[in-house]
């Protein structure tokens, strides 16, 4: 019987010398990725006297009270729900919308079906600063320059496409077979969406929520064209308004960094391999 090649010591180490290219490839990205937030976190927590007496030291003591401060003293209280609202509310829409859409042009075959897959889709396609100046004059028409609810349809026009073309790709691998089991019991269209598209496509979900949280959270452009009021600013033109006022505070603009940052590590920590299940789901099509 043959029990296959012995495994020995020079055999252990051709496979390490084999792997170790990839492995400090990886170590030297994760230190190039993850070092400068290791950094701006460590800094969150020291004052800026100490930043300058030693720039890469631990904190020591840690400085808790300085989040408390630019929470109540910066007006970051206000940019952070501001973000908040608009994100949240957002992506709440892209999500029930573009799964909707992607439902439609995956399972049902009409007329037309590829031009208005192609219209929709060609929204990832245009930059936003080829349409920025439109979508402020329609704002201004409609009354909705300068208000979170310009804001927050302007996000969801901008990202649904993107929404829509990564639904469609997981939705289309699900059996026929199930909706056509379903439309036998008696179930309607939207049922059937409700019912069965929706649970089975769970990853794809919560794939399209993680990423368009983190775009929108981060969401720069459309925010300082289409916000000019200070109680309305969302927290990238909050960081900027901080940034200006705390110029030399290295100590609380790293804080106010560290504020910033939470939500998305948190969202990416918890849902990161939801997502990538996801979106290698929606690929292998």
């Amino acid at each position: 019987m043959n029990a296959g090649p012995m495994v020995t010591p020079a055999r252990l180490w051709l496979a390490y010398l084999r792997r170790s290219p990839l492995l400090v490839f990886v170590l030297l990205y994760t230190v190039v990725s993850g070092g400068p937030f290791v950094w701006v976190a460590a800094m969150s927590l020291r004052t800026t006297p100490e930043i300058f007496a030693s720039p890469y030291a631990l904190p020591a003591p840690l400085h808790f009270e300085k989040f408390a401060d630019a929470w109540t003293r910066s007006n970051y209280g206000t940019y952070f729900w501001n973000s908040t609202i608009v994100v949240v509310t957002a992506v709440a829409l892209l999500t029930i919308i573009g799964a909707m859409v992607a439902h439609a042009l995956a399972r049902f075959h009409f007329r037309g079906n590829r031009l208005v897959r192609f219209v929709i889709l060609s929204g990832m396609i245009l930059p936003p600063q080829l349409v920025i100046l439109s979508l402020f004059q329609i704002l201004v028409e409609l009354q909705l320059y300068n208000t979170l609810t310009g804001l927050i349809v302007v996000y969801v026009a901008g990202h649904l496409a993107m929404t829509v073309y990564i639904l469609e790709g997981f939705f289309a691998q699900i059996p026929q077979d199930l909706f056509d089991a379903a439309r036998l019991d008696g179930y309607s269209d939207l049922e059937i969406f409700w019912r069965i598209t929706l649970p089975i496509g769970t990853p794809a979900l919560f794939t399209t929520v993680t990423l368009n949280f983190i775009i929108l959270w981060n969401e720069f452009l459309y925010a300082v064209v289409l916000l000019t009021d200070d109680d309305k600013r969302t927290l990238p033109l909050g960081i900027m308004h901080f940034m200006g006022s705390h110029q030399l505070d290295i100590g609380m603009l790293a804080t106010g960094l560290m504020i910033a940052i939470g939500p998305i590590i948190l969202l990416y920590a918890f849902f990161s391999e939801t997502m990538i299940k996801g979106m290698t789901a929606g690929a292998v099509r």
